[in-house]
């Protein structure tokens, strides 16, 4: 389309828009034809650690989502002349899980505690063994039910509890609803009515019930918690209040159409066409996680694996692990340092090309080097805390091409070892893995790694960079799409075929198959590196943070 095209589809109000909260920006995605991006906004914003606390304000929330629209509907005037006054569809996202806290008064209880926050322990050992499935500490029943253990004044006051993306879509529309791929991240989903798994409910409230019947908790864990949605189901309109919050300009008009809010998790997933059973994906950057939709459930609890759902409520497993490409990049950074020295000149992405690609002539096992990545803890290796670790034997292999491989390797040991639960302890399938984040901008290297990793197909998509607005632009197209198709064709229609046939059709990717020896090499690594964690754990013990 071209932009007269373009700005008549906007006046005529038949744009999409996807806005989603990222831990360090908020980004919005118009889109148009064909689901393509035709306009974008962003607003920057940070978490504050407050009284132990990672926080955002609802202030802060405010402030950024009407920022973000506001240099949106700026991108719309400068590039096609016109104002936006209506749209077919609104999705929100936002990162998944925490904890907000609204009493009968929609006044917030408690500072917002994000996922970041590590508080929760207790409850979620306990949540863990109560319903025989893993919860993370992250998870918004966790910390509900560790606001509970702790005795928290404010726990007999609750009305409502929300995520993120559930706070700013009742804002909005006046409806206390979720998205069930966000909903998965607050509570274990029934995967036959797709919604809150009613045995631990429950169990849930038997245990407040029973445990702390002298509190004067009033509620149950439905009474507060929003209701799923499935993907394509409207989640309420526009009301004039909420028009008025996204738009302090007060152009836009009320009665816009809402899709279920959604969680960073899902609109990634959607973002690159791993929705369907077999289909998962990886996202490689500061941090490194992989998802897989699931056929069937796993045989047993792994503390290593989150259990989530995509946006239609497929069972999906993931591996969330904390670092990825930090201590990668500080290498490259040095080596940055040292031509600046010598006086020669190469930009940043050259010196990261050249270096992954001399990866590529390295020995498949690395030579014998071994590299722990670790800025931080990680819970896969049950390492509380992490030490940037480079490791050699005296007869080991040391070159460019071997130290590199190995900082390669590195980046993804962890993401390895948690997905091989999934891969070789279960048997899970997966036909292809799609890879996107930093660590595969510089083609085929990052993309062969990976698939030495997983000894699986990875494919990297043009669209893999747009992200997670986009992706949720694309949740709120989907419901338009049904909405049009009348009700005996939208119940045919589902997430994935979808996307396969309107959104991914004329995007096939680039594919690349492991390399048997590459599988090989990536697995004697492996083998050193599990063998050599005690060296690491050593070292997190011995140098402190003082």
């Amino acid at each position: 389309m071209d932009k007269n095209q373009i700005a008549a589809l906007i006046e005529r109000g038949e744009a999409v828009l996807g806005i989603e909260f990222g831990s360090t920006r908020i980004k919005a995605e118009l889109i148009g034809e064909g689901n393509a991006p035709i306009a974008e906004g962003a607003w920057e914003w940070e978490n504050r650690f407050e009284n132990g606390v990672w926080t955002y304000s609802l202030e802060d929330v405010h402030t950024g989502l009407r920022g973000c629209y506001r240099n949106l509907a700026g991108d719309v005037e400068k590039r096609y002349g016109v104002k936006i006054r209506s749209l077919a569809a609104i999705g929100i996202s936002a990162m998944m899980h925490g904890y907000l806290a609204f009493n009968d008064r929609d006044e917030l209880l408690v500072p917002f505690r994000t996922w970041r926050n590590t508080i929760t322990a207790d409850a979620a050992k306990e949540l863990t063994a109560l319903f025989d499935y893993n919860i993370p500490q992250r998870w918004s029943i966790a910390h509900l039910y560790q606001a509970v253990l702790n005795d928290e004044p404010h726990v007999k006051d609750i009305s409502y509890v929300a995520t993120l993306a559930a706070y700013v879509h009742w804002q909005l529309t006046g409806r206390k609803v979720i998205g069930v791929g966000d909903g998965s991240g607050m509570f274990p989903i029934d995967m036959e009515t797709g919604d809150f798994d009613e045995t631990m409910v429950q169990k849930f409230d038997e245990l407040i019930a029973s445990r702390y019947a002298d509190r004067g908790y009033s509620w149950k864990l439905r009474d507060i918690f929003p209701k799923n949605l499935s993907a394509g189901e409207e989640a309420g309109c526009l009301t004039k209040e909420g028009a008025a919050l996204l738009d302090e300009s007060g152009t836009l008009l009320a009665g816009i159409p809402l899709c279920p809010p959604e969680g960073d998790a899902g609109t990634g997933m959607t973002a690159t066409d791993s929705v369907a059973s077999r289909t998962g994906n990886v996202s490689a950057g500061t941090s490194v996680f992989g998802m897989i939709v699931l056929e069937k459930p796993l045989t047993k609890v792994y503390p290593e694996i989150d259990l989530v759902t995509t946006p239609d409520g497929a069972l999906v497993a993931m591996a969330h692990c904390n670092n990825c490409t930090s201590d990668l990049n500080a290498w490259v950074g040095m080596f940055d340092e040292f031509c600046s020295v010598m006086g020669i000149k190469a930009d940043r992405n050259t010196i990261f090309s050249v270096l992954y690609n001399k990866a590529l002539e390295g020995d498949k096992d690395c030579g014998g080097l071994l590299a722990y990545n670790f800025f931080a803890g990680e819970p896969i290796v049950d390492m509380d805390e992490g030490r940037p670790l480079f490791v050699r034997m005296p007869d080991a292999k040391l070159s460019l091409a071997n130290f590199m491989r190995t900082n390669l390797y590195a980046s993804l040991s962890v993401l390895k070892i948690g997905m091989d639960l999934l891969l070789k302890n279960e048997g899970v399938k997966v036909e292809n893995m799609l890879a996107h984040g930093g660590l595969f901008k510089t083609e085929g290297v990052g993309q062969r790694i990976l698939a030495a990793a997983l000894d699986t197909p990875v494919t990297v998509m043009s669209t893999a960079g747009e992200g997670g607005a986009w992706g949720m632009a694309l949740l709120a197209a989907y419901m338009v799409c049904r909405q049009k198709a009348g009700q005996e064709k939208a119940q045919a229609m589902t997430l994935s075929g979808w996307l396969e046939s309107d959104v991914f059709s004329k995007d096939a990717g680039k594919t690349l198959l492991p390399d048997p020896e590459d599988v090989k090499g990536f697995n004697d690594y492996i083998a050193r590196y599990e063998k050599g964690l005690p060296a690491e754990r050593a070292a997190a013990q011995l140098l402190t943070l003082d």
